[in-house]
């Protein structure tokens, strides 16, 4: 009896250290789409430093995940919730390192954008609007999934997952947009390669995502599905 009583109090601890890992990730992608907005470099390198914490955060949670298999030995549904940390984790700390990406997309193309004296016709370019968005979107999402892992809830897993339809319109949008801009005005080839690789960026952020929604889904109900295909 006591040893389940650990093995509870342990499992309530690592859950909400991933809650505080997603959140720091949250809060980068924020960062990283002020970051974009404002054209500040600054706000852009505290995502960086801050994408070294999350990393650690990963490390201490997988750490002591693996522990308390070894020394537990967790059967049936706590198996599969201790077997799916490693999944969350893997795929949080793949989020940060997008937002951490958009942060350096937005220092770039401040740079390119003062470079060409356009930076007011860049920063109301529409695809922008659509990265945008899609940071935006991907930030709801994870809220989402997580949120849905702490209430075990699947049926808010495929909701979250859902929201990842928006991601992928958007992208769309962006790169045909991308693709009309550069016939006009072939000075912003440079930029408008930057937004391609930051919009595929974050159109693999909505996949990580729901990679988590599967993952809770797999918790909860003990089968493997697949989302959004």
């Amino acid at each position: 009896m006591q040893s389940r009583k650990y093995f509870t109090d342990e499992l309530y601890r690592l859950r909400h250290n991933i809650l505080e890992m997603a959140t720091k990730v949250e809060e980068n992608l924020g960062k990283a789409l002020a970051a974009l907005r404002t054209r500040n470099p600054e706000l852009a390198e505290k995502v960086r430093e801050d994408d070294a914490v999350i990393d650690a955060l990963q490390i201490q949670i997988e750490d002591e995940a693996a522990i308390l298999i070894a020394t537990q030995q967790p059967v049936a549904r706590d198996l599969r919730e201790m077997v799916s940390i490693f999944k969350l984790t893997g795929n949080i700390e793949r989020i940060g390192d997008h937002a951490a990406h958009l942060a350096r997309a937005a220092k770039k193309l401040a740079k390119k954008s003062e470079s060409l004296k356009e930076g007011m016709l860049t920063a109301n370019l529409p695809a922008q609007e659509h990265l945008e968005k899609m940071a935006e979107t991907g930030r709801k999402m994870l809220r989402a999934a997580i949120t849905a892992y702490m209430e075990q809830d699947a049926q808010s897993a495929r909701g979250a997952a859902a929201m990842d339809a928006v991601i992928d319109a958007e992208h769309d949008e962006l790169t045909k947009n991308i693709l009309k801009q550069m016939k006009k005005k072939p000075d912003f080839v440079k930029i408008a390669f930057e937004m391609l690789h930051t919009s595929g960026q974050l159109e693999r952020l909505g996949d990580h995502i729901k990679n988590i929604c599967e993952a809770v889904i797999y918790m909860v109900e003990g089968k493997r599905e697949e989302l959004n295909e």
